[in-house]
């Protein structure tokens, strides 16, 4: 059976055990330079607008006159940022016919949980505030579960709820207890078991919460009167388990899409079909979902 990741796979995998002999501001750096690399006609599409929200440096990516969406980066809390993710934010708002507030979260080891699960509610909140608030909120990786979490605290203050959650490999279980952090391990190129512990670690810190507690975790908290959730994962993705495990539960309204052989985060490599395959169904599934799907 072909290998639809082989082109890429050695260069990748390179590229990331590179990061093992970087400092963190040269992995940042380097994060940021390969997302662009490898989205070029994204980084391109961009053209992103400087704004302040909730004190947070952010851009504002899309036609200006479409409806607004949140999306959150992914990088584990430690990477990953405005300069990383603009390329792929670009290509979901054309997708979708949003336009997007891609906000630059504060980053571990320098700020710990929950600075950035706050820092996201924040930013909710002052979108809600100026009018502006989201039809949508996306996010890979990290930020996928980052924008579960937020959902559910806003849900959980009472503040109004998106129209959909769209999640790309969602990072939902930073207790790693998926069988595929173990059994996909060598097959994804992207993240490894190792590697996402040590970002867990990061994150929480010495005395932090448990990495299961559903503060941290959106896997393990309640999913009840949440918006409808649409979910795209890899079939060799190091996270599948969490995104399989979420849509298992019986009170999460989960659309769950799963590309064979695709690793973690695969919608950043332009010009890979399954990436844009995943990108043009997730536009088709927003725009065929109900006006009013509570």
């Amino acid at each position: 059976m072909s290998d639809p990741l082989a082109p890429i796979r050695a260069g990748l995998a390179a590229r990331v055990a590179g990061w093992g002999a970087m400092d963190l501001a040269a992995i940042r750096a380097d994060f940021a330079a390969f997302l662009t690399e490898v989205g070029p006609e994204g980084a391109a599409l961009a053209r992103p607008r400087a704004t302040r929200v909730a004190g947070l440096e952010a851009v504002w990516i899309g036609d200006p006159a479409a409806k607004p969406g949140l999306y959150l980066h992914g990088g584990g809390f430690q990477i990953g940022g405005i300069a990383s993710h603009a390329g792929l934010a670009a290509r979901l708002a054309q997708a979708l016919g949003l336009r997007l507030l891609l906000p630059a979260y504060r980053l571990a080891p320098e700020h710990r949980f929950p600075a950035a699960h706050d820092d996201a509610l924040a930013v909710l909140r002052a979108m809600q505030a100026a009018g502006e608030a989201p039809v949508a909120i996306l996010g890979d990786s990290a930020g996928g579960g980052l924008a579960l979490s937020t959902a559910i605290r806003a849900r959980d203050a009472g503040l109004p709820l998106p129209r959909a959650l769209m999640l790309l490999s969602p990072w939902l279980d930073l207790s790693l207890s998926g069988a595929s952090y173990r059994d996909l391990a060598a097959e994804d190129p992207f993240s490894k078991p190792a590697q996402l512990a040590a970002m867990a670690r990061s994150y929480l810190g010495r005395g932090g919460p448990a990495p299961d507690d559903p503060a941290v975790s959106p896997l393990f908290a309640d999913f009840h009167d949440l918006p409808p959730l649409l979910i795209h994962a890899g079939g060799t993705d190091i996270t599948l388990d969490d995104s399989r495990r979420l849509a298992a539960r019986p009170e999460a309204r989960v659309t769950l899409r799963i590309h064979p052989g695709m690793c973690h985060h695969f919608q950043v490599f332009e010009g890979l079909p399954p990436a844009e395959t995943s990108l043009a169904e997730i536009g088709v599934w927003w725009r065929a979902l109900p006006r009013n799907p509570r």
